[in-house]
């Protein structure tokens, strides 16, 4: 607490409005997430989250700490600082629609992030009717699969005329696969590497890790041909190099013939399960597969210098290249292979007793209706970012349905999926400079695809002149300004030069420097930090809790306190904030403002007139006439026979308003005034009177004596 406080305010009312004060500093401090005595800096400020905002205002409460310049932008604006003063976060969403897509869309989009913000898009995914599809056959030709091999010699005519139900442009491929050529996975004596199978006196190809024998064509004489001179070769070891095959299948684009347009299916048939990375270190090869293609002369050359490729990595590489795996493999193997399925995304497992050709034929038809009538995206980030991103997707299905995870089942030819994607940031990079990343969306097994490109936005520009005030630099610390001070020194002018600028912090006719409430820092005030709220001004002279209170609540905590004064929120206005603009509150019954005799302040009427009272100026006892000036009026009805034929008779004397009742006490009430009238045959008629609404009343009870 500082001494002008001490010297000017009894120490009981001080208690008092601190206890109050401290309470609205609780209070608003819950209501503004944004400030915190820790924020020294505009990065710092947008960092609290996406609703925060900072004021580079160069004369921003003058004095005040760096703190105060981080805010909600409602609050800085109330409190002086514009627009254009302003730096907060922007998330934006800009769609390219140049871009034609038939399957996809859109294919570009285009977001401003900053920490702690999210942007939400749609992706659209539409089912078409006829695709054509490219089918490549990897076959394991190990000894073991010799009468499977024999079988598939029948297999590309038949499942060519079968699958024109669903395609009228089908292609086959063929690839072959056993192992890594190298020990301990084959036997490297000589006599069995140019022929594995001499044991047992039968002529046999090498082993290789991958052969790419026929691109895609569709011509099936062509398929059948190639399958009859396929030869089985031979290993060691029981797992097979079955995803070292499939990596480069996927990858190989130009080798294999993949077509751009065409739905792209890989057929894996083998009879064991395969090696997974880090198995080649048994043969002491430990350099991780880079995902690239190593085919010379259709001979996979990588076999002998890289790891197999991990799970994650092949999933990868067939989603980015638009390709659903097939897996025909024996029952016995049936378990490995069906967690491996869970892996991989647009995935299909069958299983075969054997690999004969009517079966083989309805696996594939059976997998690509299945596998199209499945509709799922992959959503992936840059490896570089990835902790930095989160995503959420929803996608809602033809039926209106909204799955749990990622994808439809039961997509029907030309209808569309819609994806809901939510893509956030955590944090920016370690450096805190701005970054541009590609999230890639994949729906899984389609040849298009949405790119989204994220400027992370983690610095902050601060307007045109790129200065965000929150160097919080001394006017004395500058090295041209601190080679004056040793100069001026030497000339012995420091005393005074100091002596001049303490002059420069007090107001015009004070002899206190920064009001009693900073020090005096190189001719510019430093406001103090104060435990009721921020002390600012050229002269520490402001302050924002030196303002009225409504209910114990500084502003009624409908407002700011600028310059001591509230600066209230939309919808309220007064010294305090505790009046509503809204007339509502006064509106009467009648849809008059106060009944149409007063004025609607702070929420409540006030009455033109004093005689008037009630809540919408309804009331009035004093404006009631005395019974006794409405005698000539009851006494002209009653000398007319209180009949209804008459009434016109007495508009002289009356008020047109009168009427006639069996019973003046069912009227009663607080607007209703009762009087007594005695005729001249001494007959007593009570009768009542009200000057409701402006409009005066009289009712007359047609039972004389009552």
């Amino acid at each position: 607490m500082t001494s002008w406080l001490r010297t000017y305010v009894p120490l009981r009312l001080l208690l008092c409005c601190l206890t109050v004060a401290l309470c609205a500093e609780a209070s608003s401090a819950g209501a503004s997430v944004c400030w915190s005595p820790s924020v020294t800096s505009c990065t710092d400020c947008l960092r609290r989250g996406p609703q925060c905002a900072w004021c580079f205002k160069e004369d921003f409460l003058n004095g005040a700490g760096l703190s105060q310049r981080c805010d909600l932008p409602e609050n800085l604006r109330r409190r002086g600082c514009g627009p254009e003063f302003t730096e907060q976060s922007e998330t934006k969403v800009e769609v390219n629609a140049t871009i034609s897509s038939t399957q996809v869309s859109p294919q570009d989009i285009s977001i401003n992030l900053r920490p702690g913000a999210e942007a939400s898009f749609i992706v659209s995914v539409k089912q078409l009717e006829h695709y054509p599809v490219d089918l490549y056959y990897l076959v394991d030709v190990s000894a073991s699969m010799q009468e499977n091999l024999d079988h598939l010699k029948t297999v590309g005519v038949a499942l060519s005329l079968r699958m024109t139900e669903h395609s009228s442009d089908l292609w086959l491929g063929f690839g072959s696969f056993v192992d890594k050529p190298v020990s301990p996975y084959i036997n490297v004596h000589p006599s069995k590497i140019s022929n594995p199978c001499s044991d047992y006196e039968i002529r046999c190809r090498p082993a290789h890790g991958f052969h790419h024998v026929l691109s895609m064509t569709g011509n099936m004489s062509e398929f059948t041909r190639v399958i009859k001179r396929q030869r089985i070769s031979g290993n060691m070891d029981t797992p097979e190099g079955g995803l070292d095959a499939m990596l480069q299948a996927a990858v190989c684009q130009r080798a294999v013939g993949w077509r751009p347009e065409a739905k792209r299916l890989l057929l894996l048939m083998t009879d064991q399960p395969s090696h997974l990375a880090l198995d080649s270190r048994l043969a002491g090869i430990v350099r991780p597969h880079d995902g690239l293609c190593h085919l010379e002369n259709n001979v996979y050359t990588g076999s002998t210098r890289m790891d197999h490729p991990s799970v994650g990595q092949l999933s990868d590489k067939l989603l980015e290249n638009h390709i659903y795996s097939i897996f025909a493999v024996e029952k016995q193997q049936y378990q490995w292979y069906e967690e491996l399925v869970c892996l991989l995304p647009g995935s299909y497992l069958g299983k075969l007793g054997l690999f004969q050709a009517p079966n083989l034929i309805e696996l594939v038809v059976d997998a690509y209706k299945r596998l199209l009538s499945e509709v799922a995206v992959s959503v992936s980030v840059e490896d570089k970012a990835v902790s930095r991103y989160w995503v959420s997707v929803s996608p809602i299905c033809p039926d209106g349905s909204t799955a749990k995870d990622r994808s439809c089942s039961g997509v029907q030819p030309d209808q569309t999926v819609y994806f809901n994607i939510t893509i956030g940031q955590h944090s920016c990079p370690n450096d805190g400079e701005d970054e541009d990343i590609t999230v890639m969306v994949h729906p899984v097994g389609y040849n298009e695809s949405t790119v989204i490109r994220i400027h992370s936005k983690c610095r902050c520009s601060c307007g045109l002149m790129g200065r965000c005030q929150d160097d919080n630099q001394s006017p004395c610390t500058g090295t041209q300004d601190g080679s004056r001070q040793r100069q001026r020194q030497e000339q012995g002018l420091m005393k005074d030069s100091n002596a001049d600028r303490n002059w420069s912090c007090r107001a015009d006719g004070s002899d206190m420097e920064c009001s009693g409430r900073g020090v005096c820092d190189c001719g510019r005030c430093v406001c103090e930090q104060s435990r009721l709220g921020t002390v600012y001004g050229k002269y520490c002279e402001m302050d924002d809790f030196s303002c009225p209170y409504e209910g114990g609540l500084l502003c009624g905590r409908r407002g700011v306190c600028v310059s001591g004064e509230c600066v209230c929120d939309d919808g309220w206005t007064g010294e305090s904030c505790g009046c509503p603009v809204s007339t509502a509150t006064c509106q009467s019954l009648n849809g008059l403002i106060c009944s149409g005799r007063g004025r609607c302040v702070c929420g409540k009427c006030v009455c033109d007139d004093p005689k008037h009272s009630g809540d919408f100026c309804e009331r009035c006892p004093a404006c009631q006439s005395s019974c006794q000036s409405h005698w000539k009026c009851v006494d002209c009805h009653l000398s007319h026979g209180l009949t209804r034929e008459e009434v016109g008779h007495c508009n002289n004397t009356c008020t047109p308003l009168v009427g006639y009742t069996d019973d003046v006490a069912g009227q009663a009430g607080e607007m209703w005034i009762q009087c007594m009238y005695i005729s001249k045959d001494s007959c007593r008629y009570r009768f009542q009177t009200s000057s409701q609404s402006g409009r005066t009343q009289l009712h007359i009870s047609t039972r004389p004596g009552e």
